[in-house]
Order: C-alpha cells, then sequence, then structure tokens
C-alpha cells in the first residue's frame, strides 16, 4: 500500500476515535490509529492537519447538526466565560475555536494576566467547583483550573501579560491559534472569517 494512502487511512481511522471516544489528543490518535491497521513504524503517520481534516470530513457525514449544535453551544459558553472573566484578559483555544469541537469536547481559555492571586481569589468565590494543578509547559509552571459547569468542562491556563506578546497568534495554515472575547462572538454569530 502506498505511503500517502496509508498516511489517509490513518487519518481516518484517528478521526473516528476522536469523535466518537474522545479523551485522546491528535498524537494519541493517530498513533493508536496506526497500531490498529497494523502500521509498525511512524513514516506513515498523518500530520495533525490532515487529522484535522479527516475529522472535520467525519463530523459531517456523521454527526452533521449535532455537531453543529454541540459547537454552537460549547461557543456560546465559552462566551458567558469570556465574559465573567474579562478582567483577566481571555482568550479561546483549542477545538471549540477551530470548529472540530464534538461530543467529548472541552472548552479552552487562556488568561493573560499579572495578578494570578487574583484569579485565584476569584475562583476562591466562584459558586461552582473547581480543581487547580499546574500546567508544565518548556520548563515552565503555570496555574491551571478545571471548572464544573454541566454543559462542558472548561479548562483555563494562566499565563502571564508578557506571554501574549511571546506566543504565536496564528497556526501555520493562516487560521488563529486563539481569539479575544469579540472574535469569538462573530464565530457565535454565524461567521466563518475572523478579525486577525
Amino acid at each position: 500500500m502506498k505511503s500517502s494512502e496509508m498516511r489517509r487511512r490513518i487519518a481516518h481511522e484517528a478521526a473516528r476515535m476522536l469523535a466518537e471516544d474522545g479523551g485522546m489528543d491528535y498524537g494519541f490518535a493517530k498513533r493508536k490509529a496506526a497500531r490498529q491497521l497494523g502500521v509498525p513504524d511512524s513514516r506513515h503517520l498523518p500530520d495533525n492537519r490532515e487529522i484535522e481534516d479527516a475529522l472535520r470530513s467525519y463530523q459531517a457525514l456523521y454527526q452533521g447538526r449535532e455537531q453543529q449544535d454541540r459547537l454552537s453551544m460549547l461557543r456560546q459558553v465559552a462566551v458567558e466565560y469570556m465574559v465573567l472573566l474579562e478582567e483577566f484578559n481571555p482568550h479561546l483555544t483549542g477545538a471549540v475555536l477551530n470548529g472540530t469541537a464534538g461530543r467529548h469536547s472541552e472548552i479552552n481559555l487562556q488568561l493573560f494576566t499579572d495578578s494570578g492571586k487574583e484569579v485565584e481569589f476569584f475562583f476562591l468565590n466562584y459558586k461552582h467547583g473547581y480543581q487547580r494543578s499546574e500546567l508544565r509547559c518548556d520548563g515552565q509552571s503555570y496555574p491551571h483550573y478545571l471548572l464544573e459547569d454541566p454543559r462542558a468542562s472548561i479548562e483555563l491556563t494562566v499565563y502571564p501579560i508578557n506571554e501574549l506578546r511571546q506566543m504565536r497568534r496564528l497556526q501555520p495554515d493562516g487560521s488563529l491559534k486563539r481569539a479575544r472575547l469579540e472574535q469569538v462572538r462573530v464565530l457565535l454569530q454565524g461567521q466563518d472569517s475572523l478579525v486577525v
């Protein structure tokens, strides 16, 4: 079998697992798909863009309206939390932003502030439950919160304000890597393009 055909099969199997089972990232899904298809080496593994394209195709074909309704609801919940946390400069990232969110997706928000203690005080007074942990990334440690909301899991990571200027704003394909509140509101109104 040709390498390109094997990559396509792995991408589609990984997309099916992501859409149906959730609870895994693209890297884990493509390695698991390769094992299930009997591909012993990593030369045939698709890149994340190929998996995302296959996931969009799978969702359109098998989950259609359900996925669109779920995505719309998740974006609405994201806006609610972004308004609630507006003083901490919230940005939406991940599957809810890029449009591939489905049955098992969480809302991922990044907060950019130099007053991490204020964020902590905010959550001490938060009316719902939450869990606090640390997210390790590139040798740094950042406060990470998992909020309990009956509609969806909300994951928040708190970064210093100067990280906002240092992090890439765009994906390699030119799409946004993270979006501000007003940009998410544009998405919620059903417009496909965002102001960069």
